[in-house]
């Protein structure tokens, strides 16, 4: 019994500032098209503000100590 072939998928291939505005596009296009979108929308980049808040509060005021660093060079080079 011999395997199947390998699917083909249609894709697009989109990188760098391409793609970031193809993602923009299509997140512009669900917000306008489905208001339901909007609400998860603004529910999601609110929970993204308070935690990329707190750690950045965090960061500045608990910052990492040089002794806190277990292993600098994990890979032994030099």
């Amino acid at each position: 019994m011999e395997p199947d072939p390998p699917v083909r998928r249609f894709s697009i291939s989109v990188r760098g500032s391409a793609g970031l505005i193809v993602a923009v596009g299509v997140v512009a296009l669900l917000l306008i098209s489905f208001p339901a979108y909007r609400w998860f929308f603004l529910i999601s980049v609110g929970i993204g503000v308070v935690v990329s808040g707190i750690l950045y509060l965090w960061r500045k005021y608990v910052p990492i100590k040089e002794e806190e660093i277990e292993n600098k060079r994990p890979l032994g080079l030099d």
